[in-house]
């Protein structure tokens, strides 16, 4: 059963992840008004641009991985407890 947890773990980190990125990218080009600098091949974004949008990714994934972790952790706990007491 730990097995189907870590992957069910996996999955809802994936997921979040993923939409995650989907409110980023809306937040960002509510606010600036453009597609987000992932997107662009043509350079047309600044330094100063794709630096502070690589740093709120960058936070808002790690947070995601370490809440996903800590969560799976937290089911085996639960779940290993629980199988010992039947």
């Amino acid at each position: 059963m730990n097995v189907f947890l870590r992957v069910m773990g996996t999955g809802v980190s994936i997921g979040s992840g993923l939409l995650a990125s989907r409110i980023i990218d809306a937040i960002w080009k509510k606010d600036t008004g453009k597609d987000s600098p992932k997107q662009d091949d043509d350079m047309e974004n600044t330094l100063r641009a794709t630096l502070a949008f690589a740093l709120v990714s960058g936070a808002v994934s790690t947070v995601i991985r370490v809440l996903s972790q800590r969560g799976t952790q937290r089911a085996i706990t639960r779940f290993t407890k629980t199988r010992d007491l039947v």
